[in-house]
């Protein structure tokens, strides 16, 4: 691997122009509410630029690679769930979302349901959305290791660094502006990565051409369960590939995930109308699952040209060289930042690693932002009163942020070698579980299901993901926390006995 000048050059001018556009979203916050929700001031860019800047993260992209590297199509279950879920936020909810009197889901779900359901929505919506920050502080780390190799601590404390700049002064409106900017960076490299893998393997054929001959009996292949041509195409050509209850489940929970979580409801809130808030949403919508197409081809590609440093072990143990003309990478995680320093020209190659670095940077950032709100607006802002004060909210929320960062490079640093996606389908799934069914109801359902059903469904749905999990079910837990959500509040629904939705809980726009 080597890191030329081409390459700094790209990757240093956009670290700056993204610096450059976080110091002048700055200027954009005055308190709490320009910090966490635009202001209500946000058009239908900012929106998109918003949600994609958390969604299209290391997990979109760097994750993507690095799963279609061992699995192929079924990587494409994160963007192509992101681009379902965006859909559905955007004809479904969206407006009735904005029709609420809160910021936040929990407080959505609170202010139909009362305050006993609001610390256990809280705690478990932080701690799903903080899932997602690990897996960024993971990506990013692997990243820095990938481009200049030092310490894994040094790698945390640099992504965690540059993710609270990025945020923390800016707010919704650093997420958000810095997303389009981003966005327009990470498309083009995506394209012109994909471009020159269908250009060096003479195309789609030329790309599985290359896992056959890698994979298809050879000792290689063997280390990965293939034993001949014939077991390509399930492998790799399919998005199902690690079984349909795991990969079904994978992309359900990123469907719910979308609707569940803080930071994507937060771009809905900063909308300055229904209408940009919905085209915000569709927009995402069209947008994401294409980047995911992108990545899978550039972790095909590659499954054909390299092999990690734990598959040459094992070759070298049953006396095996690597095959000619296969390079080492550490791990998985590196596929992607390897195929852009040893098959891209250097200065674009540069300028797609700044633009992934910052994908990565931008996920962390906004999830980041997600937990501080909703740990500020649905747990604290009901015990300290000092927090009505919004110069001090703002104070406080850019705190947490830190907070939030320094403990997922903690967690990154010790739990180095994980499968990036699996941390944000875990994390998306226990957000579902939790928000999704309630917070449903809540908007459509009002006033029709007494408050201690919400409850034990908000206990119950997380519990139940969490046991499945522990016992090893043969499908995903999120089916089960689901499934436990919907039959309890249908119960309720059946029980009937509430009375009109709470004061607030819904207000009508003029």
């Amino acid at each position: 691997m080597n890191i030329g000048i081409g390459h700094i050059v790209g990757i240093v001018a956009v670290l700056i122009l993204i610096a450059a556009v976080g110091a002048w979203s700055g200027r954009k916050v005055s308190d709490a509410s320009d910090f966490t929700t635009g202001g209500g001031r946000a058009g239908t860019a900012v929106v998109a630029g918003t949600i994609m800047g958390t969604l299209v993260s290391g997990q979109a992209t760097v994750g993507t690679a690095q799963l279609a590297f061992s699995y192929g199509l079924a990587a494409w279950w994160f963007t192509l769930g992101s681009g379902i879920g965006c859909l559905i936020l955007g004809l479904a909810y969206a407006v009735r979302m904005r029709a609420t009197s809160s910021t936040t889901l929990v407080g959505a779900v609170v202010a139909e349901y009362g305050e006993r359901i609001d610390f256990v929505a809280s705690i478990f919506s932080a701690v799903g959305i903080f899932i997602s920050v690990i897996s960024q502080m993971i990506s990013a780390s692997a990243l820095i290791t990938t481009l200049f190799p030092m310490p894994a601590l040094a790698a945390a404390l640099i992504a965690g660094t540059i993710m609270a700049v990025y945020v923390i002064f800016g707010g919704v409106w650093g997420a958000g502006i810095g997303g389009v900017v981003k966005l327009v960076l990470l498309y083009a490299s995506c394209i012109v990565g994909a471009g020159v893998v269908l250009m060096l393997a003479g195309g789609p054929a030329g790309v599985l051409g290359g896992v056959t001959t890698a994979l298809a009996g050879t000792d290689l292949g063997a280390l990965s369960g293939i034993a001949g041509a014939e077991d390509i195409p399930g492998r790799f050509l399919s998005l199902v590939a690690r079984g349909p209850f795991k990969d079904l489940g994978s992309g359900l929970s990123l469907v719910l995930g979308v609707i569940s979580t803080q930071s994507y409801a937060s771009a809905i809130w900063a909308a300055k109308s229904d209408g940009a808030a919905r085209k915000g949403a569709l927009l995402s919508a069209a947008l994401i699952p294409p980047i995911g197409i992108a990545c899978i081809l550039i972790g095909l590609f590659m499954r054909g040209v390299c092999v990690t440093a734990d598959e040459a072990a094992a070759l070298a143990a049953i006396g095996q060289a690597v095959p000619e003309g296969v390079f080492v990478i550490d791990s998985t995680a590196q596929v992607f930042p390897q195929f852009v320093i040893h098959f891209l020209p250097q200065l674009a190659g540069g300028i797609a690693l700044g633009a992934f670095f910052i994908a990565t940077v931008g996920g962390g950032s906004g999830l980041s932002l997600g937990v501080a709100t909703v740990v500020v607006e649905d747990l604290l802002s009901h015990m300290v009163d000092r927090l009505r004060d919004p110069i001090f909210k703002l104070v406080v929320t850019r705190s947490l942020i830190v907070i939030v960062l320094v403990l997922a490079g903690a967690a990154a640093l010790a739990l180095p070698g994980s499968m990036i996606n699996d941390f944000g389908f875990l994390s998306m799934g226990l957000r579902g579980a939790v928000i999704f069914i309630p917070f449903t109801f809540a908007l459509f359902a009002p006033g029709k299901i007494r408050s201690g059903w919400a409850l034990a469904s908000v206990i119950m749905g997380p519990v139940a993901v969490i046991a499945g999990n522990l016992i090893g079910l043969p499908f995903d837990p999120l089916f089960l926390g689901v499934a436990v959500c919907l039959v309890i509040m249908l119960v309720g629904l059946y029980a009937g006995g509430r009375t009109p939705a709470r004061t607030g809980a819904v207000r009508t726009r003029s």
